[in-house]
C-alpha cells in the first residue's frame, strides 16, 4: 500500500526540489508540482512517491498523521520505505 505521507519542509533546495521530514527521517522530494503554492520552510506538504502533491496545514497533517499510525504495521512499512532515500 502507497500513503501520501505529510512531511514539513525542513529546506528549499535548488530547482523544485526540498528537504522534508517526518518522524524524524529527511529526505529530498520534487515541489516542482506546487510551484504557485510559494512553498516556504515550515509548511507541511503530502508526498507521494517523492512528489510533494499537495500543501496543507499543521492541524491537518497531525490528523492524517495520527490516523495513518493508527495503521500499525501499515505505517511502519510506509515509513521504513521513506528511509530507503533518507538524506544522512
Amino acid at each position: 500500500m502507497c500513503l501520501g505521507i505529510p512531511c514539513e519542509v525542513v529546506a528549499l533546495l535548488e530547482g523544485d526540489l526540498a528537504t522534508v521530514s517526518v518522524s524524524g527521517v529527511e529526505r529530498e522530494v520534487s515541489i516542482g508540482l506546487l510551484v504557485d503554492e510559494g512553498i516556504k520552510v515550515g509548511d507541511w506538504v503530502l508526498v507521494h512517491v517523492g512528489f510533494a502533491l499537495s500543501k496543507i496545514d499543521a492541524e491537518e497533517a497531525d490528523q492524517t498523521l495520527d490516523q495513518i499510525k493508527k495503521l500499525g504495521q501499515v505505517w511502519d512499512d510506509e515509513l521504513d520505505a521513506f528511509k530507503q532515500t533518507e538524506i544522512r
